[in-house]
């Protein structure tokens, strides 16, 4: 369900705007409605309030918990079935955040990507993806929320903007604690810097090679790293937000001299950080895990070089379940690993 169609049904129970903003305040905020001084019966039109219990039930109807998967990071992975039995995932993160999802599959095709390997099954509309939110702060605090989940948010633009707008203003969530993560499309970039919640940004780069670019990331826009990183740093300008550049650590692809290199050339001066995660090896992909001793020998060196880099790990790896592995377990399906965290 979208965001809008709630608000049209809640208009058609002769909510106003001040109504509207109080029920989905209290939804996103997983709170009840009679926290406040003022009580439903005391603020809501009759109709609106005779209709709360069923409205809730939409709500709750649009995502719930199928299984949860917690590991010793303090994270725990959560496979949510949606309203027409299709399912996504959503990481709860240590330290007050929570990963969601914007599509259920994805259409990149990246390499390394299990969502990918399985095609676009469809669209998850705003409402599905607040109602993810909504699931994590049910279980604990959620203090930022990360669209680095299953899908490609630039191939869900409005949805995706339209749950962002929700969050940034009746959430609670500050604006540079919604992370909008993308492999780089124009029409996000564009998107983003007119809006009225300006995220912070997540670009996946993972090399600095054009043509291995394209061999890594299929059906990604046609923009080489040095046009993504040149969109990316007008946003990070203007937003004074740093840009957060993801980079999945390949054994013998991208983690060599030349690489290093390249993100010299491109990152050093920029707004920007460095976020490297080795990669987790897949049985029957030639992709291997580079050992952690020569990950940290890279971010050692590109720290020396200039270049703030994080090593980081995916969360929730003792209970193998990097994104798209919950899914494909239960839909059987055989495909690889997406590290884009």
């Amino acid at each position: 369900m979208k965001l809008d169609t709630i608000r049209a049904a809640l208009r058609a129970l002769g909510a106003q705007p001040l109504h509207e903003q109080r029920i989905l305040r209290d939804w996103v905020r997983a709170a009840p409605h009679d926290q406040g001084r003022r009580r439903p019966q005391d603020f809501l039109p009759k109709p609106v309030r005779d209709a709360l219990p069923a409205i809730d039930a939409r709500f709750d109807a649009m995502a719930k918990v199928v299984s949860r998967h917690p590991a010793e990071d303090g994270s725990a992975r959560l496979l949510v079935g949606l309203h027409d039995g299709q399912t996504v995932e959503t990481v709860l993160l240590p330290r007050d955040g929570v990963c969601v999802s914007s599509q259920v599959g994805c259409a990149v095709g990246c390499q390394f990507c299990m969502t990918g390997q399985g095609g676009l099954v469809r669209q998850v509309s705003s409402g599905e993806i607040v109602a993810q939110v909504v699931l994590a702060r049910r279980m604990r605090p959620v203090k930022k929320v990360v669209f680095m989940g299953m899908g490609e948010p630039a191939h869900n633009l409005d949805n995706v903007a339209e749950a962002i707008e929700l969050l940034g203003v009746e959430g609670n969530i500050g604006h540079k604690n919604l992370v909008f993560s993308t492999v780089g499309d124009v029409r996000a970039f564009e998107r983003l810097s007119g809006s009225l919640v300006k995220p912070a940004l997540a670009l996946s780069l993972h090399t600095t090679k054009p043509a291995l670019r394209r061999k890594l990331l299929p059906r990604a826009p046609e923009l080489s790293p040095r046009e993504l990183v040149e969109h990316a740093e007008r946003y990070a300008r203007l937003t004074s937000y740093p840009v957060q550049y993801q980079w999945t650590l390949l054994d013998g692809i991208n983690d060599g001299d030349d690489e290093l290199d390249g993100i010299v050339e491109l990152l050093k001066g920029k707004h920007a950080v460095l976020n490297m995660i080795p990669y987790n090896t897949n049985p029957g992909l030639d992709f291997q895990r580079p050992s952690w001793d020569k990950a940290r020998a890279i971010a050692a060196t590109l720290h020396r070089r200039g270049i703030l880099t994080k090593l980081r790990d995916s969360a929730g790896q003792d209970v193998d379940g990097g994104c798209g592995q919950l899914r494909a377990r239960a839909t059987g399906t055989q495909a690889i690993q997406l590290l884009r965290r």
